[in-house]
């Protein structure tokens, strides 16, 4: 019984609907605006984690060593390398490495301007990174002043790969000539528009000014992987009180929470998304008001009929459910190739799992239901003895 009236509630209020096809329009397209809204601040700040982790996560290793100050990769903050040594006081440790980051200037070698990109320096032989094209062209950046650009970065760098089939491969990097031996694949991030990897030797020809003893992050293997936690517990005690000590989950934590907790881009997409729903609720309130109240005689009719405020309800929910089912559709279609557009303009991925789309479904429904909440306050003004 109680599902036959919900059904016939739910074709009351799509009549409702139906009836004003005006009404029906703008409120579809009040939700479907939210329903963008929505979605692009999530992808923004989606593809903010995605880039933030995109180095962490190929970085080889079980346990790093990151100076306390540095709040993220591309602003680190050196300590010294006798630290990260002091980590084969523990004999679960099998290596140790470090690597030098830092941002550099890069000279496009056809239009000669400078743009920024990050640059990173290690023994070749370490094998700090899981990249294949690093792994292959190692024994190249063993040679003086070679480096590898990274594909994925912005076009403003030029054409690197056509630069180099063609021999045209020698450029500058913080004025200092390097030459462009191969490409690798990283992509970019919110805090660099480019990468180059290249030894630790001719990282510190590149930044002359920088000291071998001072590092940005240092790489700990471990003879066995799965003893992890204890040996992180040992080498803080080794270590002090000036550096992180973390594991690899640890690291692209760290590195993501930067850009969504520290860093105002994340507070702003974050804020993003309550704004949109905010106005997207204030429009369907809007819809659902004025239906309610151009209709108030026949809802107390309705009640004088013997229908129940609890039947009304169905009607105004049911209204705002086919509201949200009907932005929500086509709003998925435009973000859908709003994200395609993003991606080709700023090459920064941005995913649409179906997770994302369950949840801005959910937020819509919600926001429609809450509107619907408000609106059938009026409702209670439909009282049968001020009509007849």
């Amino acid at each position: 019984m109680a599902l036959k009236n919900f059904f016939f509630a739910a074709r009351l209020a799509w009549r409702q609907l139906v009836h004003d096809r005006s009404k029906l329009i703008a409120a579809t397209l009040g939700v479907l605006f939210a329903c963008v809204l929505v979605f692009m601040q999530l992808g923004f700040k989606d593809s903010l984690e995605t880039s933030a982790a995109s180095a962490p996560m190929k970085m080889k290793g079980d346990i790093f060593l990151m100076h306390k100050q540095t709040e993220a990769m591309w602003r680190p903050v050196q300590f010294n390398r006798s630290i990260l040594m002091r980590a084969l006081g523990n004999p679960n440790v099998e290596s140790v490495a470090p690597m030098y980051i830092s941002l550099g200037q890069f000279k496009n070698i056809d239009t000669r301007s400078k743009r920024t990109l990050m640059v990173y320096g290690f023994n070749p032989d370490a094998n700090l990174m899981h990249i294949p094209d690093v792994i292959n062209q190692r024994e190249k950046l063993k040679i003086k002043d070679n480096v590898l650009f990274d594909r994925a970065s912005r076009p403003e760098f030029g054409a690197v790969e056509q630069q180099i089939a063609e021999k045209r491969d020698i450029t500058e990097l913080n004025d200092y000539k390097i030459r462009l031996v191969g490409t690798f694949l990283m992509g970019t991030s919110f805090g660099a528009d480019g990468n180059v990897i290249t030894s630790d030797l001719n990282f510190l020809r590149i930044f002359r000014g920088r000291s071998p003893d001072q590092i940005d992050l240092g790489f700990i293997k471990l003879h066995d992987p799965a003893k992890t936690p204890e040996v992180i517990e040992n080498i803080r005690s080794l270590v002090g009180q000036e550096v992180l000590v973390l594991s690899y989950q640890e690291l692209i934590a760290y590195e993501q929470s930067y850009w969504n907790n520290t860093a105002p881009v994340g507070f702003i997409f974050g804020m993003g998304v309550v704004m949109g729903l905010i106005v997207g609720m204030v429009i369907v309130y809007q819809i659902l008001f004025t239906d309610i109240t151009n209709n108030l005689a026949q809802y107390a009719t309705l009640k004088a009929m013997g229908y129940t405020q609890g039947y009304l309800t169905k009607v105004v929910f049911s209204s705002a459910a086919f509201l949200a089912v009907l932005g929500f559709i086509p709003g998925l279609g435009v973000s859908l190739l709003l994200y395609d557009i993003a991606e080709k303009n700023i090459y920064i991925p941005f995913p649409m799992p179906p997770s994302k789309i369950i949840t801005v479904f959910c937020f819509i429904l919600t926001m429609c239901f809450g509107a619907g909440t408000l609106a059938i306050r009026k409702l209670k003004a439909a009282n049968p003895a001020d009509m007849f």
